[in-house]
């Protein structure tokens, strides 16, 4: 008998819009090299509009956001609530400690799909319109002067598949010495 794995997905959101926060769903598709299947953030390119006034060639790191839900228990002991889906991520998770992993750590989640984190996501003041102070509980400077960022990870797609909530997560670190994750 296997024993379940620890991590897996509470929810999972879309939206075929540039809005900030994303529906839930009874499931999504990632699609290799895209993203989610219907996302207004799947492409090849980045598809995130501050990011294509910049550059609309760069290639897209952030096709599938995921956050781990944890934080939404963290923030409503500081008064804050937050829903899955609410921060525009599109696989809320339990169970892995996302923000610990490094770089190019590859997350097989559900039946056949495998994601590749790429970076931390970098937050927008957006974040306060769902809660006032949300932003500062998500991006701040701690005692070392280190900017800290917990608004969770980016990933791209390496192998689609269809996501539901109670899916399993399995974790792939990657072989040699770990990367730190970097904002992308």
């Amino acid at each position: 008998m296997t024993e379940p794995l620890p991590g897996h997905v509470v929810a999972v959101a879309r939206d075929d819009a540039h809005r900030f926060s994303k529906p839930t769903r009874e499931s999504i598709t990632l699609i290799a090299g895209l993203g989610v299947e219907g996302d207004a953030h799947a492409g090849t390119t980045v598809q995130h509009l501050s990011r294509i006034r910049r550059d609309p060639t760069t290639p897209n790191l952030r096709q599938v956001h995921l956050i781990h839900a944890e934080l939404f228990d963290d923030v409503a002991a500081r008064g804050h609530e937050v829903t899955p889906g609410a921060l525009g991520e599109n696989i809320t998770t339990a169970g892995v400690d996302l923000l610990a992993l490094p770089r190019g750590t590859r997350l097989e989640v559900g039946d056949d799909a495998v994601v590749e984190i790429t970076g931390l996501r970098n937050p927008c003041a957006q974040i306060n319109g769902i809660s006032e102070g949300l932003m500062k509980e998500l991006v701040y400077v701690d005692d070392a002067g280190d900017t800290v960022r917990l608004a969770g990870v980016m990933s791209v797609v390496l192998r689609g598949g269809v996501v539901r909530p109670g899916d399993g997560i399995r974790v792939i670190l990657p072989a040699g010495a770990p990367e730190p994750l970097q904002p992308v």
